[in-house]
């Protein structure tokens, strides 16, 4: 079996998918420019791995940009 695909990803592994380190990802999230993860147990946080390559590719834009 090949490499699976995160649904859900760590505070470590989001900060991978979004090429930072956690410090800077963990930075985003407390200045709101990040989305916060969710606690799916107690004390276990997670992001949602797909809106996070939303959010890379800029497709979480709304309203749209104007160049």
């Amino acid at each position: 079996m090949g490499k699976l695909t995160p649904i859900l990803a760590s505070e470590k592994a989001a900060a991978e998918l979004l090429d930072m380190k956690p410090a800077d990802f963990r930075a985003l999230v407390a200045s709101g420019h990040l989305p916060r993860g969710r606690e799916i147990a107690p004390g276990l946080v997670r992001w949602d791995a797909e809106q996070l390559r939303t959010l890379g590719r800029g497709d979480a834009v709304d309203g749209g940009i104007d160049w």
